[in-house]
């Protein structure tokens, strides 16, 4: 039996040897529950007393090397694969790298924060609403109750019969004169929702910036001074401004509100098509009855309210003349701002 367990040594250490040694067929063999090494353990039964402990030190010893050989024959395979990969995946650190394109700004955000930078420099700070918004505060609050005309004009997408997709950031107005009292200096920058049919000019989902003011003694020459310095911050210091009477449920009186053309200055060109004006927001003195619904005293605070849309801006500034630009994401045109 002893010749037999040396035997057994000496065919798993040459196989072990071997360039290409399979090493869990090598452990089975000899080693597994079937194994050549454990069928002879279990003949020692045969042996003599004086044997058996002899034989049994002997096994053990064997099975020993077996192992050892194994584990060091695996940790030599597992460096040599490393060193295949490292020899083969090596990166030349001299060689020029591939060159990684750098996104920017997108031009709806750069307008939107160039906007809010003019309105906090005249002393404005910034309110946040929900996007889901309550029927009552996009509609009710502003002086637009159920069945009111003004909401037949706006598309508005409903998600049950008192909450929808606010249409307007105007809510975020009735809101914070809810909670906050005069005076109040706020504007409220974000994305709206109506249901309309995408074109070069329409879009289901575009931005707006709606600013308000409510303080004791505001009137409609507070509203007119600080839009036009907005527009010259905006446009440059040349810029006019003109009033023209519009009707808004939610102020009285209400006006649209254009600004001379900045490219041609007035003369007419393609942009203002040939007139010389370019309509640019809506505006008015608060409604005493939304002064009223919010819980502030029309008798005592008086304040205006604006609203411009962000994608307009856009499209005047950099001359971009189909509004889907802006939301198909075409590297090719987002690249030029």
């Amino acid at each position: 039996m002893k010749e037999l367990l040396k035997s057994i040594k000496e065919k798993a250490m040459q196989q072990l040897a071997a360039e290409d040694a399979n090493i869990e067929e090598i452990r089975i063999k000899y080693l597994g529950k079937k194994g050549e090494l454990t069928s002879v353990l279990r003949g020692m039964g045969q042996l003599s007393a004086e044997e058996r402990p002899k034989i049994g030190q002997l096994a053990n010893e064997i099975r020993e090397s077996i192992e050892k050989a194994i584990e060091g024959k695996s940790i030599q395979i597992k460096q040599r694969t490393l060193d295949k990969a490292l020899k083969n995946e090596k990166i030349d650190v001299t060689m020029p790298s591939n060159m990684q394109t750098i996104g920017h700004i997108h031009p709806l955000t750069v307008v939107q924060r160039e906007l809010e930078e003019i309105f906090i420099g005249m002393g404005f700070s910034i309110a946040e609403g929900p996007e889901v918004e309550y029927d009552y505060y996009n509609f009710q609050a502003l002086n637009i109750p159920e069945n009111h005309p003004a909401r037949d004009t706006q598309d508005t997408f409903y998600i049950t019969d008192k909450i929808l997709l606010r249409s307007q950031t105007s809510p975020v107005q009735a809101r914070t004169m809810e909670k906050q009292k005069p005076p109040i200096r706020i504007i409220s920058p974000g994305r709206v929702y109506r249901s309309d049919a995408v074109d070069a000019t329409h879009s289901p989902l575009f931005h707006q910036l709606e600013g308000l003011v409510v303080d004791k003694g505001i009137t409609m020459g507070d509203l007119k001074g600080m839009l036009e310095l907005f527009a010259k911050n905006m446009f440059g210091e040349g810029t006019k401004m003109r009033f023209r009477p519009h009707h808004f449920p939610f102020t009285e009186p209400s006006a649209e509100v254009d600004v001379s053309c900045f490219v041609c200055g007035g003369k007419g060109c393609r942009l203002c098509k040939g007139e010389g004006w370019i309509e640019l927001l809506g505006a008015g003195m608060v409604h005493p009855n939304v002064l009223r619904i919010c819980g502030i005293d029309p008798e005592i605070y008086s304040g205006f309210a604006f609203g411009l849309g962000i994608e307009r801006i856009v499209m005047t500034k950099y001359g971009i003349d189909d509004m889907r630009l802006l939301y198909e994401n075409d590297v090719r045109f987002l690249s030029q701002f």
